[in-house]
């Protein structure tokens, strides 16, 4: 669990709401329904014109990174790496197929059969370099759905307070009318910009932050492959390691 994220949603809410109540504001008049909907709904109705639905699906989905974020293996992908290299010197590279079926990390069950296939190291690297720009590609393409969706979301904030203007000089003779449109009026813009600067821009931000170290560790886990299949020493492979943590 990810408790920064929940920290920062909480503070965020509670700054909002208490400033509301020190002004001598309501709470219940920060709720509209009708605010909500023109800003959300229309928000969600943009991005997804925008994305391919698989595109969006795939965004939506990595909310949950927010909270729960992918583990960080960085760790134990090292000390793999070097019962890798060990073993595949010791052994050969064919002694390699158990950990490729052990393994639950589809790039790691790849990379560990390039090499055990013999490929040549420099088209092994290459093959791994194209499956990591695809991967970051389709992951920054996720990530994008929430950071189209701060771009958004102030500008329909802003219809949202220019429709509840409309409302307000349809009913100018009837003043029990004309607190609704107003409260309409700002509190829509109270969401777009809202929700744009507190919400979905950081989640895109975190989620960016995410796929660069997971991108990362790729990376890294090629080169392994490739120092590997070159016939490198434990220690050349673990000063390829080195430089890596370095970076």
């Amino acid at each position: 669990m990810d408790w920064s994220s929940l920290a920062g949603l909480l503070l965020v809410a509670v700054g909002i709401l208490f400033g509301q109540v020190l002004e001598g504001g309501r709470i219940s008049s920060l709720i509209q329904p009708a605010a909500f909907v023109i800003v959300v709904v229309a928000t969600i109705g943009a991005v997804m014109l925008q994305s391919r639905m698989p595109v969006f699906i795939r965004g939506v989905k990595m909310l949950r990174w927010i909270f729960t974020a992918p583990e960080d293996n960085t760790k134990k992908t090292i000390q793999d790496a070097m019962i890798w290299s060990s073993v595949a010197r010791r052994e050969g590279f064919l002694s390699l197929e158990r950990y490729m079926e052990s393994s639950k990390d589809p790039f790691i069950a790849k990379g560990l059969r390039l090499v055990i296939d013999g490929i040549d190291p420099t088209r092994l690297k290459d093959i791994l370099d194209v499956d990591i720009s695809l991967y970051e590609m389709e992951q920054r393409q996720a990530v994008k759905v929430w950071e189209s969706a701060g771009g958004y979301s102030p500008t329909v904030g802003i219809l949202g307070a220019v429709l509840g203007l409309i409302h307000v000089m349809e009913n100018l003779t009837d003043p029990s009318k004309l607190g609704g449109g107003i409260a309409v009026a700002f509190v829509a813009t109270i969401y777009g910009v809202g929700l744009a600067n507190l919400f979905f821009i950081p989640v895109s931000n975190k989620l960016k932050e995410i796929v660069i170290r997971e991108v990362t560790r790729r990376e890294m886990l090629a080169d392994i492959f490739f120092s590997i299949a070159l016939g490198d020493s434990t220690r050349i492979v673990e000063e390829r390691l080195a430089n890596h943590r370095q970076a």
